[in-house]
């Protein structure tokens, strides 16, 4: 297992030592991001469906939820300077190969890998600061969230801007200086891996085929009921997710720690909260490019650049409801940004064909003000909730949430446009999404009911 005693050894350039995790942790959250604008030219060069092109985003999340947790493990047993390398690899050979795919299979290999080398560099990345870093840990790591934070919220714009001088494929491209950058910096600034081979990792291999099953077997089921409910994969989908509750519930060591969410109620409806608020956020950024480029007619750069509303909005609005809730508890931010985002869904129902940009741009700008108050208030909460010893489930579970909102995000987004991007099936979308922004009213009256009881609100 890998030695904990790290405070001892010290770091040559603490800056670019953070500066090489940082380039590392962006590769994730960007790669989930830039591709949104891409789909267009994907699903018209390969005559994909909106069906089929929403498994090349269903399969990244559900890959990168099997192989954040796992590969978080492994990097404490065999050396978190190895496995960061490792991932840098795998991207860097990933981002190659995927545009020279000459079929949408070959595609979605690729960006399994990617998915997988992306995967690694997050937890072994937070895992090295933890290690080597004393002073102002916590600042350190907030910047690197604010650092994933930032590079999704620009995914799309630089995507748009991108494609429109080299067509889809750059869009992998641009990862190159990135991983080049961090692979010298963290070879020169990372202090080598001291790791002792006492214990081997336990591997729960059938928690994690069972989680990935039952994921997989939903998402299909998902993506089936535009055709009408088939019984077959629904009754599959709750037997494996049955099957892997009951099975990880006794497990010592499990893959997802089911008995820390049975047993602490207030923290599973945060996750849930979380999870339909990434369904909004998520089926804006997937959903919106292909309709401005493919209803609107705009180009891949003026798409862009549209998107930035949402995702600039979002990031503003963060400092200040860390403010808000600081000074005035929990309620008022997430009621605030559940409120808000009830309107914002609410707008888009007004906009068509032929709606002016600045209105389509203003209804992004108040979904983004929404997603800023409500991820980062929910996040807050969490933490209030937790014991510093609990903090590294409750940060897995959280980005485990995060995926699972994408997966409903992108099965919505195959099912709603599976016969085409129109207006209809935009508003056939909202409609869904407005239920979603409103089940989550009663949500934060509960969570922050309970917190109400501990002296806090």
């Amino acid at each position: 297992m890998m030695s904990d005693n790290h405070t001892e050894i010290k770091v040559k350039n603490p800056q670019l030592f953070i500066v090489a995790i940082a380039l590392g942790v962006i590769l994730n959250p960007l790669n989930t991001t830039m591709i949104t604008v891409a789909l267009p030219a994907i699903q018209s060069e390969f005559e994909l469906t909106s069906k089929e092109i929403s498994w090349l985003i269903a399969s990244y999340f559900i890959v990168s939820a099997i192989f954040l947790p796992l590969i978080g493990k492994l990097s404490d047993y065999y050396g978190r300077k190895r496995i960061f390398l490792l991932g840098l690899l795998l991207v860097g050979i990933s981002s190659f190969l995927a545009p020279l795919s000459p079929n949408m299979m070959v595609l979605l290999g690729m960006r399994t890998i990617q998915a997988v080398g992306t995967s690694a560099l997050y937890p072994a990345g937070i895992g090295m600061v933890r290690s080597y870093v004393e002073k102002n840990q916590n600042r350190v790591i907030a910047t690197l969230s604010v650092f994933a934070t930032t590079s999704a919220a620009f995914g799309p714009t630089i995507s748009g801007l991108l494609i429109q001088l080299g067509g889809w494929p750059v869009i992998f491209y641009v990862n190159f200086p990135v991983i080049l950058v961090s692979a010298l910096l963290a070879i020169r600034y990372i202090p080598n891996d001291i790791v002792t081979m006492k214990t081997k990792y336990k591997w729960d291999i059938v928690g994690i085929l069972l989680f990935g099953s039952f994921m997989s077997c939903w998402m299909f089921f998902l993506q089936a009921l535009e055709e009408g409910v088939k019984v077959w994969p629904l009754l599959l989908a709750v037997t494996l997710t049955l099957a892997f509750y009951f099975y990880e519930k006794k497990k010592a060591e499990p893959f997802i720690n089911v008995n820390f969410l049975r047993k602490n109620l207030n923290i599973s409806f945060i996750y849930v909260q979380y999870v339909l608020a990434t369904v909004v956020f998520f089926a804006m950024l997937l959903a919106m490019p292909a309709y401005f480029q493919m209803v609107l007619h705009l180009d891949s750069k003026t798409a862009g650049i549209m998107m930035l509303s949402l995702s600039v909005f979002a990031m503003m609005m963060t400092p200040i409801a860390t403010r808000w809730t600081e000074r005035h508890g929990f309620r008022f931010p997430l009621l605030f940004g559940s409120i808000v985002g009830i309107i914002g869904v609410g707008l888009l129902l007004t906009a068509h064909q032929s709606s002016p940009l600045y209105w389509l741009f203003m209804i992004l700008a108040i979904l983004g003000i929404s997603n800023g108050a409500l991820s980062i208030s929910s996040q807050n909460l969490l933490y209030s909730f937790v014991t510093k010893e609990q903090s590294g489930i409750a940060s897995g579970l959280l980005m485990t949430s995060r995926f699972i909102g994408n997966i409903l995000a992108s099965s919505l987004y195959g099912v709603v446009y599976a016969t085409g991007i129109s207006d209809a099936n935009k508003n056939s979308m909202t409609i869904v999404l407005l239920i979603v922004s409103f089940v989550m009213i009663p949500g934060v009256f509960f969570v922050t009911k309970r917190k109400a009881s501990e002296g806090e609100i």
